[in-house]
């Protein structure tokens, strides 16, 4: 990563920028589909209603991987867009190498310290000065639950990790699935995850893969995590490997797995398929972790470029993401929830109302944490590498666990190589 962020600084510092239109404000994306795309449209009229032009710029891809690489090759050219959706730590690191504008004249207009919790704030902000916009607040450590399939069966949502395996245990005897998965790293990763979560608590979590404790990673805690996620495995079904996550959560939805431990985006899935919440399905917070906010933010960074013009237009962009109405729009839009603490959240369904509530509460408490498994914990390195580990681990009982906490350790400080 040091090679790569010295060529960054060395291409940024020698090659001259190439001209801007400055009556457009381009902006590279990957939000190409669905609410996401409408919410996206709604945010082209707002700038074009205040004398802005927003020039698209969309690049379809999984978890903006493509779009990132784009940005990349833009960037060392000399063209970065001016605007574009980076999040997490990716955040820090064209902060660092000089690229971004500061917002902070807008942050100060807006009263962003007010509107946005610190935890979150943190992920804006390089060197203390914020240079991203949020838009909103994924959560991530959510399960959802097949309402009838728990009636038929005769058994309560669990509530921790025990009551999880007893429930499990009485629903595979039905029939039934228990554990929706779809066996893609990043899915068995999400897993792993909420399972951290809860094993070993926001301090130990944040210890080990925010602060990257060394002891953390390979501590007692992260082996009954690795057990306990190894033990999840016989709850799922054979036809697990390379299902997508929308086709995981059909199963659910369709009745025949009861189960399925994912972020507030599969809501989108039950709803389309006209279902209502705690009438056909349920969300509650994944086993044992109640008390925790696991978060994955959508963002958006600014390019300096020297012209006045669309430096206007960048703030302004920045400014309408945060205005209430827009953030209630996409939200509804997204099935997210506002990023701004004050928002009314008449008109949101009781999933994303329930998600506010617990987002304040872990605000209140300290108990945000920044997802490992959604780019926000790890830049894309470690996390490429911890996807690997995990699952590895999780397919092959034979590999050791010993072994793992050392690769789990190696992947989350790749970052720092």
């Amino acid at each position: 990563m040091k090679r790569i962020s010295s060529l960054f600084l060395a291409l940024s510092l020698s090659l001259p920028a190439l001209a801007h239109d400055h009556n457009n404000v381009e902006v590279l994306h990957w939000w190409t589909s669905g609410g996401e795309a409408r919410s996206v449209d709604t945010l082209k009229e707002l700038m074009k209603h205040e004398g802005h032009v927003w020039k698209d710029f969309a690049v379809a891809g999984r978890a903006g991987e493509s779009a990132i690489n784009t940005l990349r090759i833009r960037a060392l050219s000399g063209n970065p867009p001016d605007a574009a959706q980076i999040k997490g730590p990716e955040i820090q690191e064209w902060g660092k190498l000089g690229f971004l504008a500061s917002l902070d004249d807008v942050a100060k207009q807006q009263h962003w310290n007010e509107l946005v919790p610190r935890r979150v704030s943190d992920y804006l902000k390089v060197d203390d000065h914020y240079v991203a916009v949020p838009f909103n607040i994924h959560r991530v450590n959510w399960l959802w639950a097949n309402t009838d399939v728990l009636n038929k069966v005769g058994v309560q949502p669990p509530q921790t990790l025990d009551d999880f395996f007893a429930v499990a245990e009485n629903i595979k005897a039905a029939g039934y699935i228990p554990l929706a998965l779809g066996n893609e790293p990043w899915q068995e990763t999400t897993l792993f995850e909420l399972i951290a979560l809860s094993v070993m608590g926001t301090e130990a979590f944040h210890q080990a893969f925010i602060e990257q404790d060394s002891n953390a990673l390979t501590s007692e805690k992260m082996r009954e995590t690795l057990k306990v996620f190894r033990r999840m495995k016989q709850y799922t079904d054979a036809d697990a490997p390379g299902r997508n996550w929308s086709d995981t959560t059909s199963l659910v939805i369709n009745g025949k797995a009861a189960m399925q431990m994912m972020g507030d985006w599969a809501k989108g899935e039950f709803l389309a398929a006209g279902k209502e919440a705690g009438k056909d399905f349920l969300c509650i917070t994944a086993p044992g972790t109640a008390n925790q906010f696991s978060f994955n933010i959508d963002s958006f960074v600014f390019f300096k470029n020297g012209a006045s013009q669309t430096t206007e237009s960048q703030k302004m962009l920045a400014k309408l993401i945060l205005e209430p109405d827009f953030q209630r729009e996409f939200n509804l839009s997204k099935g997210s929830i506002p990023v701004r603490v004050d928002i009314d959240m008449e008109g949101f369904d009781a999933c994303a109302k329930d998600s506010m509530q617990a987002f304040l509460r872990a605000a209140a408490t300290d108990n945000l944490v920044a997802s490992l498994s959604h780019n926000m914990a790890i830049g894309r390195a470690s996390q490429f590498a911890l996807f690997d580990v995990i699952s590895r681990f999780f397919n092959d009982d034979n590999v050791d666990i010993d072994e793992t906490m050392r690769h789990i350790r190696a992947a989350v400080l790749a970052d720092k190589l």
